[in-house]
């Protein structure tokens, strides 16, 4: 059995005359083990040595005997409690919590709760997720005009209203980012500053989607509307203006007559105002639709207390209690109306009252005997034959939680009650299933509530479950509505592709958007300055424009997608249109540093890394074709923004390649190009190749060696250390790495630079390296 825990009591008098500390450690372990009638009847059992009676004893008997399902016979605790002393609501709160949990398993036929604070009373524990689905609820009904869906804010869970993207690409109502400082976005967790000049930012300063705000007016002109009325609404009763507030409510509901969430906002207004009967109007009705909904049954309550129908609002609280126990408000209400009614049927039973309650009545004695059985229960009695010792207690105890379904106690003696207790019947008469049923037809007797379980069938609370878990709804939108042309980017006037919005409200592809700030750091539209937004760099699509298209416009999507993919095809082939980068010489295995600031070439380097290839041909400029016909390939290593757009690209040289022809893509050259090896020898040729390739290898190693320190350190930082000599020349297509590093280092112009480059044999390449090394020697000062 799970056991929930209860709310801490008055601590027990162990030392008064007649009482014995042992049992009642006993009744404490059973009450703990969820031995509750045990415990009940260990406290009874104590209460009749007494020779005056106990409040705390009374009331832990009540507490035990409620959550034993012993409903009227806690009620018995209860009122002598209140007879010794004024009764708080907080001592109703195990009362209160087991009438509802009842109610809401027979009478709502709901799931049992699983959840800390709540006992489930069978063995096995429910696995579902009631809890869940009911805070959830709580959120709207689901048929209202601004239930949760796609066009939901995340922050308010209710339509859209002037809907705002920030940058991590989420969108909200722009009421709900006014106002603060800063806010933190309720899906990532991101957070934004809001604050301009010291001041937080106005609702002014935040600029609305222009695409999702048009296509909210296009698509949901009626229910924008509705929304827009709402929030007026909402700020007119924040101001106390609750006529005014009613008045635009009123006519939001005239729009949606069967809005559930705007009926219940009207009637909080009518309770503001103390217009209760009107508020229990609006209230009722929404009741009757939404059996289920703890919110509008909130409402009524609160309506039916102000009219003074208190029995009657005592139930809805209950009923509260009963759909969501953390309703701690709702428990409260229900706590001090059970409270404040029980006073009055005792306020005049004065008369013998240490007589009535020094004497136990005899609908509160055990019998003395249990079942037939001997062995099949754990009595009293059983506790006194066991000496009284705290272990032997302590295992007879443990010995009864454990075996709790062989325990076959009998029920206290059921007698009529005086008229004090009939008072509390007739209070507690109209709530189902709270068991006060009598065996002898007392006048506490529970009456079945067919109506009701009839209205609370148990697939209501399995269809709501299902729909609130299946995730955000989509809402169906007429097709002569939704028109391709709406999601369309102004620049490349195609379907949006990885749509992205700036701080300014437009929309665009992102590429489309980034290649346009590599020219201009302002909006393509409305050229508002978006330096920050560039140099934040923080370009999130915006998630509800992409699933939008995605759902409504799912063929147009596929075919830009299809084109999309084409492109990146194409800008991925390493043969056909490589970009050309036209600077510098580069080396293969050589690392070659890049400061890219030309708009053209952050678009070439940015689609490099985007195709994921992250390569690109490097030549040197040609006064005649543009560039050389010989270059090398680069491979992006990291790439390093800056606020204003520049960036330093790290690259390394990979393979050598030969052009065959020039182009142009976009502003940046392209060629098509074959790749260059070098020409393998054999035999007596490899021969020659390995001494002449030890030889030169030596001859440059003493050239850098005498270089001076300076020099030597500028080399060093730059290209690095010398690359070792290898033993085997010719594994490499290019030749060995030290060669490249000599070619890079030396100095060389670039003409003659890209003479040897293009060279495909490793001898003529040795050769040049060797004459250029003489060279320098003997041009070096003595």
């Amino acid at each position: 059995m799970k056991v929930r825990s209860v709310p801490s009591a008055a601590p027990l008098p162990m030392d008064l005359p007649g009482l014995s500390p042992e049992m009642l450690e006993v009744a404490e372990e059973a009450f703990r083990a969820g031995n509750f009638e045990l415990a009940a009847e260990i406290y009874g059992s104590q209460l009749e040595e007494l020779p005056q009676p106990e409040r705390a004893l009374y009331l832990r008997k009540g507490d035990a005997l409620a959550l034993a399902g012993k409903t009227a016979d806690a009620l018995d605790c209860y009122a002598k409690v209140s007879m010794l002393g004024s009764l708080c609501p907080e001592e109703l709160a195990v009362l209160v919590e087991n009438i509802a949990l009842n109610i809401r398993e027979k009478e709502l036929k709901l799931p049992r709760f699983n959840t800390h604070g709540v006992h489930c009373p069978l063995n096995e524990p429910y696995q579902g997720t009631s809890a869940s689905w009911t805070v959830t609820y709580l959120e709207g009904p689901p048929e209202s005009s601004l239930s949760i869906d796609l066009f939901s804010c995340p922050k308010c869970k209710l339509l859209l209203l002037d809907p705002v993207t920030l940058n991590c690409g989420h969108t909200f109502c722009k009421n709900c980012l006014c106002g603060s400082d800063s806010v933190e976005c309720t899906l990532c967790r991101s957070r934004y500053s809001f604050v301009s000049d010291g001041l937080a930012m106005s609702c002014e300063g935040l600029r609305v989607n222009v695409v999702l705000g048009n296509l909210m007016e296009k698509w949901l002109s009626q229910e924008t509307e509705i929304r827009r009325l709402s929030v007026e609404g909402e700020s007119l009763r924040q101001n106390s203006n609750f006529a005014g507030a009613v008045e635009k409510l009123t006519k939001a509901l005239e729009l949606a007559p069967g809005d559930s969430m705007l009926a219940v906002q009207r009637a909080e207004l009518h309770l503001s105002m103390k217009s209760f009967k009107q508020a229990l109007i609006d209230a009722d009705a929404v009741c009757r639709k939404h059996l289920l909904w703890p919110k509008a049954r909130s409402v009524k309550a609160y309506a039916l207390s102000g009219l003074g129908r208190t029995e009657e609002a005592m139930k809805e609280f209950l009923y509260c209690v009963a759909l969501n126990p953390e309703l701690s408000t709702m428990k409260a209400e229900a706590q001090k109306i059970m409270c404040d009614l029980l006073f009055p049927g005792f306020e005049n039973v004065q008369v013998g009252l240490a007589t009535s309650l020094g004497t136990p009545p005899s609908y509160a004695r055990l019998k003395p005997a249990f079942t037939n059985s001997t062995n099949s229960s754990l009595s009293v009695k059983d506790v006194h034959l066991a000496g009284g010792s705290k272990d032997s207690l302590f295992r007879l105890t443990k010995a009864a939680s454990l075996e709790s379904d062989l325990l076959q106690m009998k029920d206290f003696l059921d007698l009529p009650v005086d008229d004090a207790l009939k008072t509390i019947g007739n209070v507690l008469s109209c709530l189902p299933s709270t068991g006060l049923k009598r065996k002898h037809g007392s006048t506490l007797e529970e009456p079945h509530s067919r109506e009701l379980t009839a209205k609370f069938p148990k697939t209501d609370a399995e269809s709501t479950c299902k729909q609130k878990t299946t995730g955000p709804r989509v809402r169906e939108i007429p097709m002569a509505r939704v028109d391709a042309s709406d999601f369309e980017c102004s620049l490349c006037m195609r379907l949006f592709y990885e749509p992205v919005a700036t701080p300014c409200g437009h929309t665009f592809c992102l590429k489309c958007l980034e290649r346009c700030l590599d020219h201009n750091s302002h909006c393509p539209l409305c050229k508002e300055n978006l330096s920050k937004y560039l140099a934040s760099r923080a370009y999130k699509k915006t998630y509800l424009t992409e699933d939008l298209i995605k759902h409504y416009l799912p063929e147009d999507l596929e075919e830009r997608k299809k084109l999309h993919d084409e492109e990146i095809q194409e800008l991925s082939n390493l043969n056909k249109d490589v970009p050309i980068f036209v600077c510098t010489m580069a080396f293969p295995t050589i690392p070659c540093p890049l400061h890219v600031f030309e708009p053209r070439y952050r678009l070439m380097i940015r689609r490099s890394i985007e195709t994921g290839t992250k390569q690109f041909g490097m030549c040197i400029a040609d006064e005649l074709k543009g560039f050389a016909d010989y270059g090398c390939m680069l491979h992006v290593r990291d790439v390093k923004f800056f606020p204003d757009g520049r960036s330093v690209v790290d690259t390394v040289g990979l393979k050598r390649f030969k052009v065959l022809s020039h182009g142009q893509r976009d502003g940046y050259h392209t060629a098509n190009i074959e790749y260059l090896a070098d020409i393998k020898v054999e035999g007596q040729e490899y021969e020659e190749l390995l001494v002449l390739h030890n030889s030169v290898y030596d001859q440059a190693l003493v050239w850098f060696t005498s270089l001076k320190d300076n020099l030597k350190a500028q080399i060093l930082s730059h290209f690095g250390p010398m690359p070792s000599k290898e033993s085997e020349p010719q594994v490499n297509s290019s030749g060995p790495a030290w060669c490249w590093w000599m070619l890079a280092v030396l100095p060389l112009e670039n003409k003659a630079q890209l003479t040897i480059l293009a060279m495909t044999s490793l001898k003529d390449r040795l050769l040049a390296i060797r004459r250029v090394l003489m060279f320098v020697t003997r041009k070096r000062p003595r």
